[in-house]
């Protein structure tokens, strides 16, 4: 859809003194509250035509009515006015007071229904949740790390006119504040999915994975669905709802939707309930899209998943310089996976976590001593009737980790991977023998590989460096790998204390 960015440009939020951290669980949002809000707009569209559309007199009452709220709960509340089609819309920025202004969470949703009727689950639903979010943050006076500001956008219904006016308007630096953005468009549809923005494109289909930071706002939201028992798909970022300006522009997204037009699977129906081969809403983009076209038990489920996320969020402590992220000495098994793709062919000398025997032949080829404690990763541990008896042979064997959620970083952070490795062999050795390390995130990349040659090559420890800056904010797993070419070489491979430090 084509987005016509016609904006005036909204005041940043003034520096807050640092606020303390309130370490209080996430609060169970009443269901109720957010169906009265419903009721609100309902009632408005009925008293504005049946609906609350853009450049429609519906549609500015509903401004006012969640502004009014907002207000009188010590929100410091702006309207942005842009033009589409001839006509002024509106978005509604609320900023609560304190948090570090310069890293933002964003929390939205679109205000506007289409033409043809009141809007109540799109998208009232998230509308109303939200601000029922909002207000309960007022009621318990959070105190947050993070900046929390609100945004409702007008004119999605058209083209996400209203949000993309709001990113358009932020410079460059405004733009950089906002660390996270999250969405929540159709959260109570009557014959309801539970989905989240796909943010590590681990569905791989569509689009591709949001940026990065987008797969730790996803796993947040999982967090609170595991919790209650309640199984999730992904979706695709699709540009259908308003987190496609932000992620255009750079900010990592994430969210909820329950589903509109798209038919709900037997197997969804068996997985959530409801009726199978029916539109998760029936009423999308009409006029019974009313409050009888609300799930409440979706409403509530989505209301504390967005509760949850904000709290979660909004009080997390920035990790601070020097912090390690993830480590592993390999003194205890801690879910490293051999062989993870099923594709290995190494016939002998498979990766395994070891307290390793030492082997020579000339030169020392398998280390029994590691760089800390007693087990390392090691291609076959044992040392057998002779050196060449568990090396590997016959192609690659490989060992995974199990997944790391690397933080999203503040301007000029970084991160890095380092650990110890070696690399033994004979003169039968080829330059097609290895040993490498490969970053698996949304693709898999090699950033470490040191390959073999036709002439003796000792064992000893050596240590190795390298940037995942470029991963963070993303979910990963560290894969090793070692290669015998397939040409009797005697090759022998460890590594140990890996670690990811951020700075």
């Amino acid at each position: 859809m084509v987005v016509v960015p016609v904006a005036t440009a909204i005041p940043a939020p003034a520096a807050a003194a640092p606020a303390k951290i309130l370490l209080a669980a996430a609060p169970n949002i009443s269901v109720a509250n957010v169906k009265a809000h419903l009721s609100q707009l309902q009632s408005i569209a009925t008293a504005n035509g049946g609906n609350r559309a853009h450049g429609r007199p519906g549609y500015l009452a509903s401004v006012n009515y969640v502004k009014g709220q907002l207000d009188a709960a010590g929100y410091t509340t702006v309207v942005q006015s842009f033009t589409y089609n001839g006509a002024t819309g509106y978005n509604l920025i609320a900023d609560w007071p304190g948090g570090d202004p310069n890293d933002v969470l964003m929390v939205g949703a679109h205000l506007d229904s289409v033409t043809a009727g009141p809007g109540i689950n799109d998208n009232g639903s998230g509308s109303s949740a939200n601000l029922e979010v909002a207000l309960e943050v007022s009621r318990q006076a959070l105190s947050t790390t993070k900046h929390l500001r609100f945004g409702w956008w007008g004119a999605e219904e058209l083209g996400l006119r209203g949000s993309t006016a709001y990113v358009n308007s932020l410079p460059a630096a405004e733009k950089a504040k906002i660390k996270a953005y999250l969405n929540f468009d159709m959260v109570g549809s009557p014959n309801p999915g539970y989905f989240l923005y796909d943010g590590d494109n681990s569905d791989g289909v569509g689009s591709g994975p949001g940026p990065a930071g987008s797969a730790a706002l996803e796993q947040t939201l999982q967090d609170y669905f595991t919790s209650i028992g309640v199984p999730t798909e992904g979706t695709d970022f699709d540009g259908r709802s308003d987190y496609g300006p932000f992620i255009s522009a750079g900010i990592p997204a994430g969210g909820i939707f329950t589903g509109a037009e798209g038919r709900k699977t037997a197997a969804q129906a068996t997985k959530w309930g409801g009726t199978s081969g029916t539109a998760f809403d029936v009423c999308y983009h009409r006029a019974c899209d009313t409050t009888a076209n609300i799930s409440d038990t979706a409403l509530d489920r989505n209301s504390d998943a967005i509760a949850y996320a904000v709290w979660t969020i909004a009080t997390s402590t920035p990790t601070p310089p020097g912090t390690t992220v993830y480590s592993d000495t390999f003194e205890t098994a801690t879910g490293w996976t051999v062989n993870p793709s099923g594709t290995d062919t190494a016939t002998a000398g498979a990766f395994e976590r070891g307290d390793p025997a030492a082997t020579t032949s000339g030169v020392a080829l398998q280390l029994g001593t590691t760089v800390s404690g007693s087990f390392d990763l090691v291609t076959g541990a044992a040392a057998g009737s002779s050196a060449g008896t568990y090396d590997v042979d016959g192609g690659v064997t490989s060992i995974r980790s199990p997944a790391i959620t690397l933080p999203a970083l503040p301007s000029g952070g970084t991160l890095t991977l380092t650990f110890s490795w070696y690399l033994a062999h004979l003169n039968n050795a080829t330059s097609a023998d290895f040993v490498r390390v490969r970053i698996v995130g949304t693709t898999t990349t090699t950033v470490f590989s040191q390959a073999g040659a036709a002439s003796n090559r000792a064992g000893a420890w050596a240590s190795a460096s390298v940037s995942l800056t470029a991963y963070a904010g993303q979910s990963i797993r560290i894969l090793v790998e070692a290669n015998d070419s397939g040409t009797a070489s005697l090759v022998e491979a460890g590594v140990d204390d890996v670690k990811v430090t951020q700075s």
